[in-house]
């Protein structure tokens, strides 16, 4: 049996989407999500240029080996696009050998270790009568676990605060939008921290203190600033305060855990083990952020949070509606099979989405749940996919309110 096509399918129902498709002599198939936030087509072009041809006639059952083909034969290792490529090349794989196994993915990585994923949701609100009304609307769905965002006073529009609640007025539920230059949204730090203090102090005298709280800071503090934040937001017990810094410098993060025992979160736009070295043997870090889609696959993945897993460090993989279908099943299949699950991330994608993807995975009473459908459990429908053609779209850029450039 060999690899006998290598197919890459761009499809936007809601949200652009990258996936592989590889089928082998036996007509079985198998899909990978490449989807990178705002760069779709240069991932799509690394595979269908670069990595496809060299997958024709390959055996698909050496996961390993190809993984470390095409990591290393290449040259120029790391970084996202390589990464997100070779991820979707190694999720078709591990779908294709679940299926000539004829079991779901999860049991061929070991089987579960737990009945279900807890999950957590994106409440937002540009003031907090409105992040209430979200907070409560998760909370109906099913939700056991909440990330609180919110606006800022004397700030406009910010990432990760929903712009509204209707299909029509966001970008598959994130402040995208579809333009070929993306949006600039003012920024003002001391402001936020005066702020968020009293938002967590808020929801928990509505909210009480048992509800799992969550905050992603977008990078956008120094190492001394995200030491404060976390530091204030210790009275509100946060499950965890996501991506306070920028960890390129991982050393930084020494600073903030010297003076906060609020549990940290990084890793979001890591993509290799070594993004995380300093981290995970330094203990700087509580859980890991990375997604499947994003760090070279299910292999490299299993085997980072296995690292992390000595240091009792759990797993917190990437799941927004960037991720696809495809990819947040490859997370669940994982994080079911692994010890050091810590909790999974869990935007709901549009119907249109949902539609060009069927999917096995549940969700239920706050729990995640891959589906024993044999493989990943996620086909892709040719057809309805091409009813939506890419369309360009971007995340908004970050400046102060001087116009200086901004991390998020």
């Amino acid at each position: 049996m060999e690899i006998e096509r290598a197919e890459v399918i761009v499809t936007s129902p809601g949200r652009n989407f990258v996936t592989l498709r590889l089928t082998t002599t036996d007509q079985v198939q198998g899909v990978g999500d490449a989807t990178l936030n705002g760069r779709e087509l240069a991932v799509a072009s690394y595979l269908q240029d670069h990595l496809c041809p060299l997958l024709i006639g390959r055996d698909p059952q050496r996961i390993e080996d190809i993984w470390q083909y095409l990591y290393r034969g290449g040259y120029w290792r790391r970084g996202p696009v390589t990464m997100a490529a070779i991820a979707a090349v190694d999720v078709a794989l591990w779908d294709i050998k679940a299926k000539l196994a004829g079991m779901p993915l999860y049991q061929l990585l070991g089987g579960a270790v737990r009945t279900g994923l807890l999950a957590y949701g994106h409440a937002s609100g540009a003031d907090l009568p409105r992040l209430f009304e979200s907070i409560e609307k998760h909370l109906e769905l099913g939700y056991r676990a909440i990330r609180i965002q919110t606006g800022v006073p004397g700030l406009g529009p910010l990432y990760g605060v929903a712009a509204g609640d209707s299909e029509g007025t966001r970008y598959d539920y994130e402040p995208a939008r579809r333009t070929m230059v993306p949006t600039e949204e003012a920024w003002d730090t001391r402001a936020y921290l005066r702020h968020v203090p009293s938002v967590f102090e808020a929801v928990r005298n509505k909210f009480g203190p048992e509800l799992p709280l969550l905050h992603d800071v977008h990078h956008r503090l120094t190492p001394i600033q995200a030491a404060r934040l976390g530091k204030s937001l210790e009275p509100f017990d946060l499950f965890w305060m996501e991506d306070c810094t920028p960890a390129e410098n991982q050393e930084a993060l020494r600073l903030v855990r010297r003076h906060t025992t609020t549990p940290l979160a990084i890793g979001e736009v890591f993509n290799t083990v070594w993004d995380y070295q300093t981290l995970i043997t330094e203990q700087l870090i509580d859980y890991v952020r990375s997604a499947v889609t994003h760090t070279g696959g299910i292999s490299p993945m299993r085997r980072l949070l296995d690292f992390a897993g000595l240091y009792q460090i759990k797993s917190g993989m990437h799941g927004p509606t960037d991720v696809s279908p495809v990819g947040m099943a490859a997370a669940m299949h994982l994080g079911l099979a692994i010890h050091n699950f810590g909790i999974q991330e869990y935007m709901r994608h549009s119907k249109a989405t949902m539609d060009v993807f069927r999917t096995s995975y549940t969700f239920a009473e706050g729990l995640l749940h891959p589906g024993d459908q044999v493989g990943l459990g996620v086909e892709i429908d040719e057809t309805a996919a091409a009813a939506y053609p890419y369309a360009g779209a971007y995340l908004p850029v970050n400046r102060l309110l001087d116009g200086t450039v901004h991390d998020w």
